[in-house]
């Protein structure tokens, strides 16, 4: 079990990573929306409406949502990174 310390990160990979994941989230949520705006509506008399506030829920929530993950995740790569240069980096054990 050797410990041994991060460097640094890689800020394109890292900032890939976390707007994948992000999107991901933005996408459950676009569906949850889109339920939501569907029932709401449909409850209103408007289900057309609902629908398309859904549409573009699915639509839109996860390429802001990647957008945002990836401009914070590049943000905290880089700061990481000169954090880790000028003290200690994170210990990480392997097993």
């Amino acid at each position: 079990m050797a410990k041994q310390e991060l460097k640094s990160i890689g800020v394109l990979s890292f900032a890939v990573v976390l707007g994948l994941m992000e999107a991901l989230i933005g996408l459950v949520m676009g569906i949850f929306i889109a339920v939501g705006g569907v029932l709401i509506g449909s409850m209103l008399g408007g289900a057309a409406e609902g629908g398309i506030i859904g549409i573009f829920a699915i639509i839109v929530y996860p390429i802001m949502f990647f957008i945002m993950g990836f401009l914070g995740g590049a943000i905290v790569a880089l700061v990481y990174n000169f954090v880790a240069d000028k003290y200690k980096g994170i210990e990480l054990e392997f097993i």
